[in-house]
């Protein structure tokens, strides 16, 4: 299906030359440089919620010293006086005291290592920030230098959007000068031979509008020929096309369709998956597939006949056979498309200008979304 791969073939060069001039290293190396900068802030964040319980778990172990301290010369005060049970009391209450103020010199010491590996590990970031931050600016430069110099070389060279316009017109205007020039020669040989006057001819062109009229009724013959073979599958089936797909596969197709399975868990019929533009995707049995090569063979030769009107009724055509015989997949099905066919509202002109305007070489795309219409497989 030639028309249909050139058209998925246009698609694709745009999703990448859209890519491509959206892309900007130089944000690039900033959002880079900015995620560092955070990963150096949360580092800091860090050593202050680490030094903050440190120094809480410093004062509480020193209120509990004093506390010790205090029971401490009580206890003494009261063997002094004699009072031994007040002096034993006030032991005890020490002797309580203590494990706590032994279980939170650990902790104070394990927090003092981890500020330390913090602090190691911010001063290590931050260098690296500072020798990336001297390293984007180079390559910022280097890059607003390279983009410059290519823009002024492709200027030089012709190579530059504008140029290139500015060749093709010119070469498009030569062309036309070189054909009206060729036909005034042609006109005049004929003229200067008396061609143009002979009784045999008719006189005054009537051969020629004849040869005209007969030249256009041949292109129509063969646009609605054309158009025949791909309602028909064949010259000599009569079936139609709405009747392509049996009952037992049209229910096969909207089951696979409505579970949302690949084209391997569908294997109860032979299928494959289109999609039209402004419309969903479809699932459509092969028996389909030699109706839609001839809607390409007639889509092909209204191109290239300019006929606006039988190009506007096949692509109708054409839309109508995929959705009377094709099953709607669902919005959650992710199976790629094996053909992107055109819209039934397309121009001819908006066809023209897709492939006569855009070069044909092949580009590779990592989706099959949005295509104007093309076999991907």
């Amino acid at each position: 299906m030639s028309m249909f791969k050139r058209v998925s073939q246009v698609f694709q060069q745009k999703s990448n030359a859209l890519l491509d001039k959206v892309e900007d290293p130089t944000q690039a190396i900033d959002l880079s440089y900015e995620k560092m900068q955070e990963n150096l802030q949360q580092v800091r964040r860090s050593i202050a919620d680490v030094l903050t319980s440190q120094k809480r778990l410093e004062a509480q172990r020193a209120q509990l010293q004093a506390q010790y301290d205090k029971l401490q010369g009580q206890a003494r005060q009261a063997l002094q006086q004699g009072q031994e049970d007040v002096a034993k009391m006030a032991l005890q209450r020490a002797t309580a005291i203590q494990p706590q103020i032994d279980s939170l010199t650990p902790q104070i010491n394990q927090l003092a290592q981890q500020e330390s590996a913090l602090e190691e590990t911010g001063r290590t970031l931050n260098s690296k920030i500072e020798a990336f931050r001297a390293q984007r600016d180079t390559m910022k430069a280097q890059y607003t230098a390279a983009k410059a110099s290519s823009s002024a070389l492709e200027n030089l060279t012709g190579l530059s959007d504008q140029m290139t316009d500015v060749n093709m017109m010119m070469d498009r205007a030569q062309d036309k000068i070189a054909q009206m020039q060729s036909r005034a020669a042609a006109v005049g040989e004929l003229a200067n031979s008396g061609v143009l006057d002979s009784p045999s001819l008719g006189g005054h062109g009537d051969d020629i509008e004849a040869a005209l009229a007969q030249k256009s009724s041949a292109n129509d013959v063969d646009l609605q020929l054309a158009a025949m073979k791909a309602e028909l599958n064949s010259p000599a089936q009569p079936a139609s096309l709405q009747t392509s797909t049996t009952p037992s596969d049209a229910k096969a197709l909207q089951s696979s369709a409505d579970s949302g399975g690949s084209n391997e868990e569908s294997s109860a019929v032979d299928t494959f998956v289109v999609r039209v533009l402004g419309q969903s995707r479809f699932r459509i049995a092969n028996s389909i597939r030699p109706a839609l090569d001839g809607l390409d063979a007639a889509l092909e030769m209204a191109v290239e006949k300019n006929d606006a009107d039988s190009f506007a009724q096949l692509v109708k055509q054409l839309g109508l056979l995929v959705t009377t015989n094709g099953a709607a997949l669902a919005d959650s099905d992710a199976t790629k498309a094996d053909i992107v066919l055109p819209s039934p509202d397309m121009t001819l002109e908006e066809a023209k200008k897709l492939f006569f305007d855009t070069p044909a070489a092949p580009t590779e795309a990592s989706q099959d979304q949005g295509a104007s219409g093309a076999s991907v497989s």
